[in-house]
């Protein structure tokens, strides 16, 4: 049993911080009295915290605002140039690199062809994808927080290092962040593709000021990334959400993984290629797929349909076992198959609590469309740098 920790009074400032930046980032402009009311914090506290971060060039002051009686107030902002960071995604065909500032906005971004590379053949190319967004924006590279790069598979421990992603034979064990940092010279996070999708989802998409959602990523597979009570949630080794190899039809179609009637196998890209008869989807271009998919309506709707059922079942798990807020969908899966889907779900299964009012659907469209994995990379750096962790305010044990 993992022992508790109790009370870091010293990492307390740190979390403040985060949490000052935090409301900024879900509210908007806000003054330091309306910082104070919504954080619960001293007005002295916020007042300190404003000027740091203001003295950092994190936050910006607005136009000072005219209220009915008293001296004007002065809002202040996130400063879209307080911060940089550079988010890579890597894919068996294509390697994508992304530079956001520290609102999301993208600010450059590059994409190079490769085929199924090897980690000793990508690193080199993810490097030189990550230097040459920095040259294609002049900015103060002190202000780079680090790189994100999102990756399929699984995890070991942090994760660090990836298992055996399936559409990236040959990475098993390697030290992706690692050796990365090693060549760009900057810090770097690695985390799975649905995970990285979520965080991304959550400081700039639909989930934006939520505090409970699951986000599905739906692509060649499909996994889950969550955030409970405002904590991301990964598991004990950093692989919670792989729902993909849910078995969700007993003794159903075989999969990769071993088992048999895997969620993977029928609510994925992967399962409607089935239905186009594509057998190798990377002999084709993302156009190509997109136009495939838009000619065969029919056998398109006949995917939607037969996914529906499983879909509802995940929803329903999930909704379940973790009560949340909502359930974002998104991925890599083009925009008119997820809306299809999401048609052919109606009627989900009752909630647990049928009666009680919601101020959100149950299922929403994600926002950020088949960016939301490399967006979610970019944004790994800034959340790890600007989102409240509440283990810092524990004292470490050992």
């Amino acid at each position: 049993m993992k022992a508790i920790s109790g009370t870091n009074l010293e990492q307390a400032k740190s979390h403040n911080r985060r949490v000052v930046i935090e409301a900024i980032r879900t509210s908007g402009p806000l003054s330091r009295a309306a910082l104070a009311k919504l954080t619960a914090l001293s007005t002295q506290t916020v007042s300190n915290i404003v000027e740091e971060l203001e003295g950092a060039k994190l936050l910006k002051a607005e136009a000072p605002q005219k209220i009915a009686r008293g001296q004007p107030i002065t809002p202040y902002s996130i400063n879209p140039d307080g911060a940089y960071s550079i988010g890579l995604e890597l894919e068996r065909d294509h390697a994508v690199g992304v530079l956001t500032d520290l609102s999301g906005r993208v600010r450059a971004r590059i994409e190079r062809a490769v085929d199924r590379p090897t980690p000793a053949e990508a690193m080199p190319i993810l490097a030189d994808i990550a230097e040459e967004l920095q040259r294609d924006l002049r900015f103060d590279r002190a202000r780079l927080l680090g790189v994100g790069i999102a990756m399929p598979g699984r995890y070991a421990a942090e994760g660090v290092t990836s298992l055996s992603p399936v559409t990236l034979p040959g990475w098993q064990d390697f030290p992706v962040a690692r050796e990365l940092a090693g060549l760009v010279g900057v810090p770097v996070l690695v985390e799975n593709d649905a995970t990285a999708a979520a965080i991304g989802e959550r400081l700039y998409g639909v989930a934006r000021g939520l505090s409970s959602f699951v986000y599905l990523f739906l692509g060649g597979g499909i996994g889950a990334g969550m955030f409970l009570d405002g904590h991301l949630y990964k598991g004990s080794r950093s692989n919670a959400g792989e729902i993909g190899h849910m078995i969700v039809v007993p003794n159903g179609q075989a999969c990769a993984c071993g088992k048999r009637g895997c969620l993977d196998r029928y609510v994925s890209l992967g399962s409607a290629y089935e239905y186009l008869n594509v057998q190798d989807p990377g002999q084709y271009t993302p156009e190509t797929l997109d136009a495939l998919i838009e000619q065969a309506t029919g056998r398109i709707d006949a995917w939607a349909k037969a996914a529906a059922e499983p879909m509802r079942q995940t929803i329903d798990f999930l909704e379940l076992a973790f009560d949340p807020q909502t359930i974002v969908l998104g991925g890599s899966m083009p925009s008119s198959l997820l809306q299809r889907l999401a048609r052919q779900l109606e009627p989900l299964h009752t909630p647990v609590n049928p009666g009680a009012e919601r101020s959100l659907p149950r299922i929403m469209i994600g926002a950020t469309g088949r960016d939301t994995a490399i967006l979610g990379a970019a944004a790994l750096p800034i959340f790890s740098e600007t989102n409240p962790q509440f283990d810092v305010l524990q004292k470490p044990l050992g």
